[in-house]
C-alpha cells in the first residue's frame, strides 16, 4: 500500500467511525436484519440479548410479529427498506439472488454502512448467471459490487443457526467466527458485533479472502478455537 493510500484509508475509517452515533460509543447501535430466518433470527434475538435495538424486516413483516414480541421492547419489525433505515448496522442473510434487488432498492439506505452479509449463492436456488460470478469473482467482492456505497463485511454464512444458538456465550474458548471486509472501521465495527454475540472474531482479510471460509471453503465450518480458525485460513489455498 503506498503511502497515499493509507492516508486515505486511515481517513476514511476516521470518517466513518465519526458518522457512528453516540449510542456505539456506549456500546449498543440499532441494527437492522434484512431476512429473519434461521441465521437472521437467531443472530438478531442475541444481539437483542447483549442490549442492541434491532429490527427483522421480511417481505411480509407481519409475520414476524409473535417472534418481536417474545423478545421484548428492544425487538421491531418493520419492512426490508425501514431496516435498512433503521439499522446503523445491517445484516443481510437472505437467498443470494435478492442481494441484487435489496441493493438497488436501498441504496441511499445503505451507504456508508457496515452491512455483514451472511448469503450464499446456491446453485438451483439462485439465478446461475450469479451462482457463476459469485465462483468466479468471490463472494466478498460480488456482494459488493451489488452493494454499492456499503461497507461490506462477509460472515456468519458457513457455521449453521443451530451453533449459533447453542455456542453463544461459551465459556472460554468462544467460537470463532471469520469474518473479511475492506473498510477497517466496518471491520472494527463488526468485530465488536460478533463478539456482542457471545463468539470470537477472527480476520480473513479483505473481502477477496471471504472465498475461504465459504460453503465447502478450507476455513468453512465451526472451529474449536481462534488458533485453529486462524490456522485454516493461513494454510488456505486458492
Amino acid at each position: 500500500m503506498t503511502v497515499t493510500s493509507s492516508r486515505r484509508a486511515v481517513l476514511g475509517a476516521a470518517l466513518v467511525l465519526a458518522a457512528m452515533p453516540r449510542a456505539f460509543a456506549q456500546g449498543k447501535i440499532p441494527i437492522g436484519v434484512i431476512g429473519s430466518g434461521n441465521i437472521g433470527g437467531t443472530l438478531g434475538a442475541l444481539w437483542i440479548k447483549s442490549g442492541h435495538p434491532v429490527m427483522f424486516s421480511s417481505r411480509n413483516p407481519d409475520e414476524l410479529k409473535p417472534m418481536a414480541q417474545k423478545l421484548g421492547p428492544l425487538a421491531k419489525v418493520g419492512t426490508v427498506a425501514q431496516a435498512a433505515q433503521f439499522g446503523q448496522a445491517i445484516l443481510i442473510a437472505v437467498p443470494y439472488g435478492g442481494l441484487p434487488q435489496i441493493g438497488r432498492d436501498n441504496r441511499a439506505a445503505l451507504a456508508g454502512k457496515l452491512v455483514l452479509d451472511a448469503s450464499n449463492a446456491v446453485a438451483g436456488r439462485d439465478p446461475a448467471p450469479l451462482v457463476d460470478e459469485m465462483k468466479t469473482n468471490g463472494p466478498g467482492i460480488t456482494s459488493q459490487k451489488y452493494l454499492p456505497g456499503a461497507h461490506v463485511v462477509r460472515a456468519f454464512n458457513a457455521i449453521g443457526y443451530k451453533t449459533f444458538a447453542s455456542e453463544a456465550g461459551r465459556p472460554d474458548p468462544k467460537l470463532p467466527v471469520a469474518y473479511a471486509g475492506d473498510d477497517p472501521a466496518a471491520m472494527q465495527l463488526a468485530a465488536q458485533l460478533i463478539r456482542d454475540l457471545g463468539f470470537e472474531p477472527v480476520a480473513a482479510g479483505g473481502l477477496k479472502e471471504a472465498w475461504k471460509f465459504y460453503l465447502g471453503g478450507p476455513a468453512a465450518g465451526a472451529a474449536k478455537d481462534a488458533a485453529e480458525m486462524k490456522a485454516k485460513l493461513a494454510a488456505a489455498k486458492q
